[in-house]
């Protein structure tokens, strides 16, 4: 089963298009019959994306930290839920279980792990796309300043070319499947 891991917050943020964007996501994946890898909590947009998936009828995978079980309320109710000891073990088992990454709106664990996804793939350590699901324009300055450091000569064209964006959760899965 094709698997794509979602990164996203452990809240769900100012504005209620984010929980919609992550039950939306959740359920075209599961509806695609694609499993979601994802970090594992049950609450902000985690838990929105993870219970969609299952209602729908889809697997959800998670991989949290033993120190975020707790703060993060690990969610009970998944196909299956890995607990690692750190946080580079959490991404290193993400990349591991998925063949593509996809951002929704998050904080800094969000962008942490998204950076590093990205980072490793410039580094040619994989070869998996990864996207912005950019709900209400959340990513457009992020995505700007990566522009403008492709501009300047920081980031080559051809990595920046692999992260896709788009505002519909049905493009950018199919997006990421052709590009494979």
């Amino acid at each position: 089963m094709e698997r794509i891991c979602v990164f996203c917050g452990s809240s769900s943020g100012a504005s209620p298009a984010f929980a919609g964007a992550a039950r939306d996501l959740g359920t075209a994946l599961a509806c695609r019959g694609i499993a979601l890898v994802f970090g594992g909590g049950s609450v902000g947009l985690m838990g929105q994306i993870a219970d969609a998936a299952l209602e729908a009828g889809g697997e959800a995978i998670g991989v949290i930290p033993q120190s975020l079980v707790a703060r993060e309320l690990a969610h009970t109710g998944l196909t299956e839920l890995h607990v690692v000891s750190t946080m580079h073990e959490r991404k290193a088992k993400m990349v591991e279980l998925s063949s593509a990454f996809i951002s929704l709106p998050g904080g800094l664990g969000t962008l942490d792990e998204t950076f590093e996804i990205l980072t490793w793939a410039q580094l040619g350590i994989h070869a998996k796309p990864a996207g912005f699901l950019n709900v209400d324009g959340y990513f457009s300055p992020l995505l700007a300043f990566l522009d403008d450091a492709v501009r300047q000569g920081f980031v080559p064209p051809a990595s920046r070319a692999r992260w896709l964006e788009e505002t519909d959760a049905q493009r950018l899965i199919s997006r990421l499947i052709e590009i494979r």
